[in-house]
């Protein structure tokens, strides 16, 4: 499928061109239509008119998720009865923020997703298995469904969990790719090497990893990746998304970072001070919508850590890429002395066959410092298995958490309290 009139194939500076257009439509939009931006301008008098270039974005205040969570409805720039769809985020930090999409908006979100997996190597010929639910206010559930639609592949609904289920429909309609969370592929390979499936005889040729990472910011394939295609012979494409940006950062053939999709959005790295970082640092993903009616965002911080790459790429995309997340600034831990982040953390609990599945939960002491407490499914229970797991975390971290060992099934409550949409790694009761 040619798709080479994909804005992403234009020259930078025709790329940035078209930006600034659609940025500047969209301060007049926000001036006029939404009751937050309209008052924020105001606020630090902010002449609209005067920003022109991607570059006079800097004169222009941030908004975190504080204030989307404070100011929910006030982001809002169409009437209630505009408003098609509403979906929320996962509240992994704090409490879920809602996110209103109009019929127009749900058109771009489904452009996204095409846009993605066309980037992916996804043709009208491909079939689609879903390990995700496209309930429960999940936007993206609903996002790969409208995209590979549009694609004109075929799609499969299992929904999420219950590795059987899977494999039994995988060898009844044989779909050539499946879109699943990385630690739920390793689940699926533990059950065929369980139950003697051959993996490789399989029709699965790709997977679209969503909600973890499978590389490091190198783009090799960290532990978890590794896992998989140790097993099973699959390629595999790494995407990163949020709610609040109804837009996806997707590998291509390459697997060389994220492709920014900039017809859709804009995309900053900034460091603590709300500066640009220099080429090559790693800085808070900061987005501007592009084209969304309902509730566009403007110079919104992401709290996710990142690397930019501005280099043309060898598929011929001139778009930034970006990393793998390399953490979330709420999920920092400072654990005696070294800084941690939870991707780091979920590298080596992944790297260790004793541990089969952890949740990471951090508490503040006496003191006021962050505390660490593992909780783990072991593979046997054997006192020979504990020593193991301690010596190592003790040899990786240099430090020692806290560990308690859990049932299967007590881990299956911790990481899905209220049956929630994915599995929850991270409990902060800082």
């Amino acid at each position: 499928m040619d798709h080479k009139n994909n804005i992403a194939f234009q020259s930078a500076a025709e790329i940035k061109k078209i930006q600034e257009t659609k940025l500047k439509e969209l301060l007049v939009y926000l001036q006029n239509n939404s009751p937050y931006y309209k008052q924020l301008f105001a606020e630090n008098n902010i002449d609209v008119s005067k920003i022109n270039t991607l570059e006079d974005l800097a004169a222009l205040p941030t908004t975190g998720k504080e204030e989307l969570q404070t100011s929910n409805d006030d982001f809002l720039c169409v009437p209630k009865n505009r408003i098609i769809e509403y979906t929320s985020t996962s509240g992994t930090i704090g409490k879920p923020v809602t996110i209103a999409l109009s019929d127009n908006d749900l058109n771009r979100l489904a452009l996204n997703e095409y846009s993605s997996f066309l980037c992916a190597d996804g043709s009208a010929s491909d079939i689609y298995q879903l390990m995700l639910t496209l309930d429960r206010q999940f936007m993206a559930g609903m996002a790969y469904y409208t995209g590979i639609r549009k694609m004109g592949a075929g799609i499969i609904r299992v929904g999420p969990g219950v590795p059987s289920l899977q494999w039994e429909t995988i060898a009844r309609l044989q779909p050539t790719a499946i879109v699943a969370v990385p630690s739920f592929i390793v689940k699926l390979i533990q059950f065929a090497e369980e139950h003697k499936i051959d993996l490789n005889n399989s029709s699965v040729k790709k997977a679209i990893c969503i909600g973890e990472n499978i590389r490091n910011t190198d783009f090799s394939l960290n532990v978890l990746g590794k896992k998989i295609t140790n097993a099973w012979n699959i390629k595999l494409y790494s995407t990163y998304a949020s709610t609040e940006m109804q837009t996806a950062f997707t590998e291509c053939t390459t697997q060389h970072g994220g492709h920014l999709q900039p017809d859709l959005l804009i995309a900053e790295l900034l460091d603590d001070d709300g500066n640009p970082v220099a080429a090559g640092n790693p800085g808070e993903v900061t987005i501007t919508t592009l084209g969304l009616e309902a509730m566009p965002l403007l110079r919104y911080k992401t709290g996710d850590i990142c690397i930019a790459h501005h280099e043309s790429c060898s598929c011929g995309r001139n778009t930034l890429r970006l990393s793998p997340v390399i953490g979330r600034k709420k999920q920092m831990i400072k654990y005696k002395g070294t800084t941690l982040f939870l991707p780091a953390l979920s590298d080596i609990l992944n790297e260790m066959a004793d541990i089969q599945d952890y949740v990471v939960e951090v508490y503040a002491n006496d003191l006021g410092t962050d505390e660490i407490l593992l909780h783990l499914v072991r593979t046997n229970e054997t006192e020979e298995t504990d020593h193991k797991i301690r010596a190592y975390l003790q040899a990786r971290l240099r430090v020692s958490p806290h560990v308690k060992y859990v049932a299967k099934d007590q881990m299956m409550q911790l990481q899905f309290p209220d049956a929630g949409r994915k599995p929850r790694k991270f409990i902060d009761k800082r």
